[in-house]
């Protein structure tokens, strides 16, 4: 028996990426955070927890010792759905595996992983459960597993979920293991968990295999954002549910009181917060259940930072492929729900649709029969920031039935929620990864496969034809982005995001020192990115790069520029462009030299 005092700990992260759950970075999961409470609670000192991302150990091959010496290393990873990063690279198998060939003590694997591991991460494959040469594997929950083998003095586990009480417990007591993630504390957002679990049945989605839903009260969470405030962290997102208009519920109506209860709960114990957001919302949910829907959108919209962003699972807006996949909404109910998120929450700091604003300057949202551009949600005269919160579309392409009109009824959709005058933040556009025990299993990736000339093609039309000006009408010249994390260099440019639910790439002319932080103003618009300069740009002292990335100021016109320095105001500079330059410019006096 290994006394649990002594016991030393390794916990490597693989990072996650669930349909209800996310891990990469600048993302921290639940997974390593209640992994390290199991661990104290089972009688594991803090101080002899050790925690790792698998990018580290690229990084910095000296950390491998921490895997060798261990008597106890846990693996946590796992991707069940197809994705690219921009803040880091998840485990390949054969990571994994060397993982499991370096630890000389006990070894643990546990997670998503546990559904299926494929060659790579990306869609159109099919998976299958592998031990990837572990000592065990969780079956169940990766930190009962652990709390268990601790507790049996390494000898073994029953696999098992663990309970509501638990997760209160190692929420808290594992707050502490974010320190030693490497982006804490200025670039590092906390997955939060309100629930687990599905009330519905699509054909390939992994979150049902976790049960009916089942819901953390709103003490539990708001105790857990307590407990990483204090070990620094500020930024948060609501991501770990498959519906956050469910919560508290039955699994599907709506309980805003208990929305209510969670949101002001974490505005009151970290009130200095920069990022609260969520990710998936069930636009079933919202037709099913409209007027407490709209007042579970409200409360979000009051309480969250804005540039939020609710996932709708539409999935495909063929009604065959609804039909043989159980999907539970189709495309005119989710109109309906995008319709209603944009009325309620699409609003901009600031604007007359902000409820903080008095009644007199408050101009209510487009109703039926009104033109949707009139309402102050997007136009010339809205205020520089991103709505408070948009809906984002998942379609999901390999699905049981898909022909060559699914593409084009998808594409219809899309176009026209455009042409109706509405916004979404985001089109995911992906295909299938086929897991056991979903109904997908049996088809597997056959379809996804004979289709990807097609997917490529349409995948590209939507690109050109919806995304880019979606993203100008959700993003117009001069929208300003604050606290940008100045992440690579590319072609020249400096490439950056905020923290936050599916944040703006932008691409930032010259090479910039990295790991700073900037604010930014928006300035032209690629398909799923944008072009911005610093926030506010300095006229007398911006460089030809960030001039002439602004449209309608060529290389001779910022040649003038320069040249005619300095300037006591923008408008002495009598500027012709596109838009009002002095949105976003200034000009700072130049100090004589001494």
């Amino acid at each position: 028996m290994t006394d649990p005092e002594t016991l030393s700990v390794t916990i490597v992260d693989g990072y996650v990426d669930e349909p209800a759950h996310f891990g990469v970075p600048p993302y921290i999961s639940t997974y390593p955070r209640y992994t390290a409470g199991a661990l104290v609670d089972a009688g594991v000192a803090r101080e002899r927890i050790t925690y790792h991302t698998i990018d580290r150990l690229r990084d910095e091959p000296d950390y491998w010792r921490d895997v060798d010496e261990a008597d106890l290393l846990i693996y946590l990873g796992g991707m069940t759905v197809p994705g690219k990063y921009v803040g880091g690279t998840p485990a390949e198998p054969d990571e994994v595996r060397k993982l499991a060939w370096t630890a000389t003590g006990t070894s643990l694997m546990g997670g998503p992983v546990k559904f299926g591991v494929g060659d790579e991460n990306a869609g159109a494959t099919e998976t299958e459960r592998q031990d990837l040469d572990f000592d065990f594997v969780a079956k169940g929950d990766v930190e009962a597993a652990v709390h268990d083998l601790v507790e049996s003095g390494l000898e073994g586990f029953n696999n098992r979920m663990r309970d509501v009480d638990e997760v209160s417990r190692w929420a808290q007591d594992g707050a502490f293991i974010v320190e030693q993630h490497p982006n804490h504390p200025a670039y590092l957002i906390a997955e939060l968990e309100t629930s687990r679990g599905c009330a519905y049945r699509c054909s390939f989605c992994t979150e049902p295999l976790y049960g009916n839903p089942t819901f953390r009260p709103p003490p539990s969470v708001v105790s857990e954002v307590d407990a990483l405030s204090n070990c620094g962290v500020k930024h948060f997102r609501i991501g770990r549910q498959a519906d956050i208009l469910a919560y508290g519920g039955d699994g599907e109506a709506p309980n805003p009181d208990a929305l209510r209860q969670l949101y002001s709960g974490i505005r009151e114990v970290a009130p200095d917060l920069e990022t609260l957001h969520l990710d998936n919302m069930n636009p079933i949910t919202i037709v099913n259940w409209p007027e407490k829907s709209r007042e579970g959108i409200r409360i979000i919209a009051e309480h969250n930072t804005a540039g939020d962003t609710a996932a709708f699972g539409l999935e495909s807006a063929d009604p065959v492929v609804q039909e043989e996949n159980n999907l539970n909404v189709s495309a005119e109910e989710c109109f309906e729900a995008v319709k209603i998120v944009n009325e309620e929450a699409g609003w901009r700091p600031g604007g007359p649709n902000d409820p903080r604003s008095s009644e007199s300057e408050r101009v209510p949202a487009a109703s039926a029969g009104e033109d949707p551009a009139d309402a102050p949600t997007f136009g010339d005269d809205t205020p520089r920031r991103l709505p408070k919160l948009l809906p984002g579309i998942n379609l999901l392409h390999g699905l049981k039935g898909e022909r060559e009109e699914t593409y084009e009824r998808n594409r219809e959709f899309l176009q026209r929620v455009y042409d109706e005058g509405y916004m979404l933040r985001r089109i995911n556009i992906r295909q299938v990864m086929a897991f056991d025990g979903t109904d997908m299993s049996d088809t597997g990736a056959e379809i996804a496969n004979e289709h990807k000339k097609l997917f490529k093609r349409y995948k590209r039309q939507v690109r050109e034809e919806i995304d880019q000006p979606m993203l100008e009408r959700v993003a117009p010249p001069g929208t300003v982005l604050p606290n940008i994390h100045l992440e690579y260099h590319q072609d020249g440019k400096t490439f950056g995001r905020q923290l936050g639910t599916y944040p703006l790439l932008v691409g930032i002319p010259g090479e910039r020192e990295l790991e700073e932080t900037i604010d930014v103003a928006v300035v032209d618009h690629g398909y799923r990115s944008v072009t911005g300069v610093p926030y506010p740009l300095d006229l007398n002292d911006a460089s030809m790069d960030e001039l002439t990335a602004i449209p309608g100021v060529g290389n001779r016109t910022a040649g003038d520029i320069v040249v005619n320095r300095p300037y006591d105001s923008v408008a002495d500079a009598e500027l012709e462009t596109e838009f009002d330059l002095a949105q976003f410019m200034t000009t700072r006096t130049f100090e004589p030299a001494d």
